[in-house]
């Protein structure tokens, strides 16, 4: 398929080429956190044309970031995944997203929150240097979707859905008490004395919560 070249023998030029075009990266985001379905990535993806979907999951793989296979019987599904060379994508895509979240205050009229961009916002919001000799896990539960989180010596693994046996539960029940702690707004003794947050487990855990994601 063509796409647009820039016609510089430059490495960034050449990545833009491949992963520059509307939704791409957006498409990459949501494939991190695993492989996923063309009604899934079209779920995840509110406001993206089916053709514009198809389009950009093409080049992708024509670029050899994405691959799509069959799951085994009775799923009887194609699902889209990153490719080894894909993934490397991810320390950007962590650095972009941080370096975006400075402007973030309120959403904006007709913007959505969803499993993906939360899954990313915590991949952003990961200090690894906080985690170091730490293994925990958690479940985030956000009401619509649940996610989880595997802290193991400072490396971080995740996605969406619940965690088989975390330590910690996290859930939101009103407000935005988990954007708050991350941001430093609030400590975790506030948020929890406001009743906007419940947790499952030892709520000590949720000061380590509080410092590892951080944005």
């Amino acid at each position: 398929m063509a796409h647009r070249e820039y016609g510089q023998f430059c490495g960034l030029a050449r990545a833009m080429e491949m992963v520059g075009e509307r939704w791409s990266m957006l498409i990459v985001r949501n494939l991190l956190a695993g492989p996923r379905r063309f009604t899934d990535l079209r779920t995840g993806l509110p406001g993206i044309p089916t053709n514009i979907l198809s389009a950009r999951l093409k080049q992708l793989e024509e670029a050899g970031l994405a691959t799509r296979r069959a799951l085994p019987h009775p799923e009887r599904a194609v699902v889209y995944e990153l490719t080894g060379y894909g993934r490397d994508l991810e320390p950007a895509l962590i650095a972009l997203g941080r370096w975006g979240a400075r402007t973030l205050d309120e959403p904006r009229p007709g913007e959505v929150v969803t499993a993906e961009s939360v899954a990313m916002s915590f991949r952003t919001a990961f200090r690894p240097e906080r985690a170091r000799g730490i293994t925990v896990g958690y479940e985030v539960r956000m009401g619509d979707f649940t996610l989880h989180l595997q802290v193991t010596d400072g490396a971080l693994t995740g996605g969406l859905g619940p965690h088989p046996a975390p330590d910690l539960v996290v859930e939101r029940l009103a407000g935005q008490p988990i954007r708050e702690l991350m941001s430093g707004v609030k400590s975790p003794g506030e948020v929890l004395a406001e009743g906007g947050l419940r947790v499952e487990g030892d709520p000590a855990l949720l000061d380590g919560f509080a410092a590892m994601f951080r944005f």
